[in-house]
């Protein structure tokens, strides 16, 4: 007795155009929006430093807390805190990241403007 096979093969085809058609589009769009994206990642990262440092080191709330003195959209910014130094850094996974230190007499200051 004989089995028969089911043709996968044009239905494996269509999805693979498809993906690949995603992925060219989704390269296009990144392309043509890199700078506004850079931009907003790259302020995004310095506000989040700057704000949850000053709120670890100048109100002294736990770092957990922090998140909520964000605004809205910024869901995808990740911080970290080095107690030792007295920083936060902020992070936007492969694209951005900026930390801010506190120093005595000048609060929360970002590194990238340090001079």
């Amino acid at each position: 007795m004989a089995t028969a096979k089911r043709s996968t093969g044009p239905r494996r085809r269509l999805w693979l155009r498809v993906l690949v058609v995603l992925a060219v589009l989704l390269g296009v769009l990144a392309y043509v929006y890199r700078e506004p994206i850079a931009g907003y990642t790259t302020t995004g990262a310095a506000f989040g430093a700057r704000t949850a440092c000053s709120c670890r080191y100048v109100a002294g709330r736990p770092l957990e807390d922090c998140k909520k003195d964000f605004e809205p959209g910024m869901e995808l910014v990740f911080l970290d805190d080095d107690e030792e130094a007295k920083s936060v850094t902020a992070r936007v996974p492969l694209l951005a990241s900026d930390t801010a230190r506190y120093r005595e007499g000048y609060g929360c200051v970002l590194d990238s403007w340090k001079e």
